[in-house]
């Protein structure tokens, strides 16, 4: 589904990404995970094309994303940041409808897919004639989603989606979250900072420090066969929420 071979980033003379190759796994939930300033998030922006890289190359579905494809490429993805990225003049609804209307959706083609994401995100139906400001944290992530998802796009790129939200809500969206990414079979990349919530959603976890990858693979190899000292310190640092989830890790 997306490979990136070979991938360096550089911001003012500082390296953020060095040498990375990466598969991800059509129909599977990779989790980017590592320290503050380890390049999960660049490497996100990379893969959606957001940025583009100084050395290697990002491939979606065989095909190089470059200048004059990434647009097209761009619409069969989807993009969701923290606290739903939306924007604040318009309602919920016109948000996620946005993409649609520009593309010249015809109106009823629309008012299904809204009803039918609204119901997959569990969102209120009166929501979507409310602002952002309006909306609580748990709804701003789920009409986020909605908007990613419109378009009924094959790759899920979500960045620390859960990250801004109080303990309660988060715990709820992460089980309608699972949920969403089983009821759409899509591939997805998510990034976070939580070992706990890594191991929840991540078939994959590849594991970045100092904008390397460090290692690779499933929370049980990365637990219990460690490629490296920091590896084993890592989740040492984060026992506590992996206590929890340990007796169901496969």
């Amino acid at each position: 589904m997306l490979k990136l071979r070979g991938i360096s980033k550089i911001y003012a003379g500082r390296t953020v990404l060095r040498d990375i190759d990466l598969d991800v796994r059509a129909g599977k939930t990779t989790v980017l995970i590592g320290p503050s300033g380890c390049g999960k998030s660049t490497l996100l922006r990379l893969m959606i094309g957001l940025i583009t890289p100084d050395t290697g190359t990002v491939i979606f579905k065989d095909k190089p994303i470059e200048p004059h494809s990434v647009l097209a490429l761009r619409r069969k993805m989807g993009y969701v940041i923290q606290d739903g990225g939306l924007f604040p003049h318009l309602t919920a609804e016109r948000n996620v409808t946005l993409m649609a209307r520009y593309l010249g959706w015809e109106w009823q083609r629309i008012r299904q897919r809204v009803d039918e994401l609204r119901e997959l995100t569990h969102l209120p139906a009166d929501a979507l004639d409310r602002y952002p400001i309006q909306l609580s944290g748990g709804q701003r992530q789920r009409v986020g989603l909605m908007r990613a998802s419109m378009l009924d796009p094959e790759l899920l790129l979500l960045d620390e989606p859960l990250g801004a939200l109080d303990p309660m809500i988060r715990a709820d969206l992460q089980f309608d979250l699972s949920e969403i990414f089983r009821s759409l079979r899509k591939t997805v990349v998510l990034v976070t900072h939580d070992i706990g919530e890594a191991a929840f959603f991540g078939d994959a976890i590849v594991l970045l420090r100092n904008g390397q990858i460090v290692q690779q693979g499933t929370v049980y190899q990365l637990m219990h066969e460690p490629a490296d000292l920091f590896v084993s310190s890592f989740f040492r640092a984060q026992r506590q929420p992996l206590e929890v989830l340990e007796g169901d890790i496969p």
